[in-house]
C-alpha cells in the first residue's frame, strides 16, 4: 500500500472525527512534521480505518484506554470525537466510570472532569 493511499485514508478518518482537521494536522507539523504523518498514517490511515469495529466502538475504547493511562489532553480529543460519532455523553460517562474499577478513583475523577469540560464546549451556542 502506498503512503499516499494510507496518508489520504487518515485524513479521511480524521474528518470523520474532528470538523478542523486542518488546524489538528497543522499544529502537530508544527511540533514534528514525522510525527503527524505517522499519527495520520498509521494511527487514523492503518488502526482506527480496520474492520470489525465501528468508529463509535473504537472511540469509546480509546476514552477507556485514555482514562486509564491519565492522558487527559488527548482524552478531551477522543470524548468530542465520540460525540461525533454518535456516542452519547452517558456512554462515555459509564465508560469513565468502568475505568474507576481497573484504573482507581483518581483516573476516573480526572477524566470525568475532561469529559466534563467538552461537554460544557457543546453545549455553549
Amino acid at each position: 500500500m502506498q503512503d499516499a493511499d494510507r496518508y489520504q485514508r487518515g485524513l479521511q478518518r480524521m474528518a470523520e472525527l474532528d470538523d478542523d482537521v486542518d488546524k489538528r494536522v497543522q499544529r502537530l507539523n508544527g511540533v514534528d512534521p514525522d510525527l503527524a504523518r505517522y499519527v495520520v498514517e498509521f494511527g487514523f490511515g492503518d488502526i482506527l480505518s480496520r474492520p470489525g469495529l465501528t468508529l463509535a466502538q473504537r472511540e469509546l475504547s480509546t476514552v477507556a484506554a485514555l482514562t486509564a493511562m491519565g492522558a487527559l489532553a488527548q482524552l478531551k480529543v477522543h470524548v468530542a470525537a465520540s460525540l461525533q460519532v454518535g456516542v452519547t455523553r452517558t456512554e462515555i460517562v459509564e465508560t469513565i466510570i468502568q475505568m474507576a474499577f481497573y484504573a482507581g478513583f483518581p483516573a476516573a475523577l480526572n477524566a470525568m472532569n475532561a469529559a466534563n469540560e467538552v461537554f460544557l464546549q457543546y453545549d455553549q451556542p
